[in-house]
């Protein structure tokens, strides 16, 4: 059994890509800074004096400089800044994450691999992160993060088929918990919602790490509310959120129900302090509008810078974000649309196929909407409110 160090943050970050995340479905890309000198000081991490993570950092930036061909330190140093642009939605922290695998002198350990994936896949170069973690597992095939990203991914592209491979992967390796929640996935987006809740909620006493809760808890509450269960959905946010962690996937997806249940101020003060992550300043300027506050002009202002210097610089990314801000806060619906159908060629999860749907009713573009269609045909995905917009666009019945 390889005794390969395992990120204790896998389960609740793996799916973050979407965000978007997740998988976080709301991933940022920023071209990394390479210093030139070990000596520069690349950021001061938003924790507190005196806190085991920054010491943590502080004594892994000391070990990477002075040797540089420590694998296992540069590995957890380049895990501790993705950790970081995780919790907070700060891209920076990717960038410097990059720089410490790019800057390690000899051929990749599993471990680094593993990082290199990770921040590929953030950056929604999916078939380059894949290729990150068959190598990752060809040189340790005890890599259960691996199997775990790799699950993450094929959700993405609504290739369940692949996913549930993985999935079955993790249950040979007996990490359970990571089943749990590969699987409940696959069976949420592929039309067995009660399943899914099952297995999810199966899996939660056995994961002792609050990451690992934190994870499970907000994807039962996702599918709570996807089976029109709002009651049940809030408890399991709350009691994500009382856990303490910071973590923009749980913030954006807690948001996107409150601004469902139109209950704007929540969102408006959760997050006041949170304009470095660009999904949850969207959120934030989104509740900022519907209060009729003079902050979300502001707020709008300076989305929209950032999503044109993303432009500038190639960074395609967050396209399904940037079509809810054409869409809602520029009302500029055909950007929206093509913005929504480019992000969906590359991701198909349901926040993808809805601000599809919507963009498509807005512009009036009924055929836009067909891949959106397909897919909830193909899948099966349950969920209410997109079957209702997908009726709008089209004579769609609900399984």
């Amino acid at each position: 059994m390889s005794n390969s160090k395992q990120p204790a943050n896998v389960p609740c970050r793996i799916f973050a890509i979407g965000v978007g995340l997740m998988l976080a479905s709301f991933a940022l890309c920023a071209e990394p800074y390479l210093p030139t000198l070990d000596s520069t000081v690349l950021e001061r991490l938003p924790l507190q004096a005196n806190n085991q993570s920054t010491s943590a950092l502080n004594q892994l930036r000391t070990t990477v400089r002075e040797r540089p061909a420590d694998a296992e330190a540069a590995a957890q140093l380049a895990e501790l800044y993705f950790d970081t642009a995780m919790a907070t939605g700060d891209p920076r922290y990717a960038g410097y994450a990059r720089a410490v695998v790019a800057g390690y002198p000899l051929a990749l350990t599993p471990a680094l691999l593993l990082q290199r994936g990770m921040l590929q896949q953030y950056q929604h170069n999916f078939e380059a992160a894949l290729k990150d973690f068959e190598d990752a597992l060809a040189q340790d095939p005890q890599l259960a993060a691996a199997h775990a990203w790799r699950g993450a991914i094929y959700l993405v592209q609504a290739n369940y088929k692949a996913a549930d491979a993985e999935c079955a992967a993790l249950l040979r390796m007996e990490r359970r918990a990571l089943w749990g929640a590969c699987k409940g996935l696959v069976q949420a987006y592929g039309g067995q919602l009660d399943a899914a809740y099952a297995t999810l909620a199966q899996a939660l006493p056995g994961s002792q790490q609050p990451g690992n809760r934190l994870w499970l808890l907000t994807r039962m509450a996702e599918v709570s509310a996807w089976k029109q269960q709002p009651t049940q959905a809030e408890e399991h946010y709350r009691a994500a959120l009382a856990l303490g962690i910071d973590d923009s996937y749980l913030l954006a997806a807690w948001s996107d129900f409150l601004l469902d249940q139109k209950r704007y101020q929540e969102v408006a003060e959760r997050l006041a302090k949170w304009e470095a992550s660009d999904p949850l300043l969207l959120r934030l300027a989104l509740a900022q509008r519907l209060l009729g506050l003079p902050e979300a002009g502001r707020s709008a202002q300076l989305l929209g810078d950032r999503f044109a210097a993303a432009t500038l610089r190639g960074d395609t990314t967050h396209r399904a974000e940037e079509a809810r801000y054409q869409l809602y806060l520029r009302q500029n619906a055909k950007e929206a649309q093509r913005l929504a159908a480019l992000n969906f060629a590359v991701q198909r999860e349901p926040r993808d196929a809805r601000i599809l749907l919507e963009a498509a009713i807005a512009t009036g573009d009924l055929a836009a909407a067909q891949p959106a269609r397909d897919w909830l045909q193909s899948s099966g995905f349950e969920d209410a409110r997109l079957h209702k917009l997908a009726q709008q666009t089209g004579k769609l019945a609900k399984p």
